[in-house]
């Protein structure tokens, strides 16, 4: 799998309202951080036995609405979603967070 843009706000109640867990990076274009991160996310989404789990990304600045509708206030935030509840979330650019993260998901 690789991770998919969301691009609106129906699209994104839509994806974290399905049953499969749903990992999503709130990042932006001019963090480095999120630069920094962004290929272990990556990585994380094309692992096989990470394939149980949906991943996608909200650029903060695009879909200010999805942000602001979770409550994100630093870049990037992951969070990760089970039948529109949040269940997890990881602050910063924090590899070992974000390998708890994907683990949590595959227990869902």
């Amino acid at each position: 799998m690789s991770v998919t843009p969301i691009t609106n706000i129906t699209e994104f109640r839509q994806i974290i309202e399905g049953d499969k867990p749903t990992l999503i990076d709130f990042w932006a274009v001019w963090s480095s951080p999120c630069r920094l991160i962004r290929p272990k996310f990556e990585d994380l989404s094309n692992k096989p036995d990470n394939a149980g789990i949906g991943y996608y990304s909200v650029d903060v600045d695009d879909q200010g609405d999805i942000a602001q509708e979770v409550g994100v206030r630093a870049m990037p935030t992951f969070m990760l979603f089970q039948k529109g509840q949040k269940v997890g979330e990881v602050v910063g650019a924090n590899p070992e967070g974000l390998n708890s993260l994907v683990e949590e998901g595959k227990t869902l």
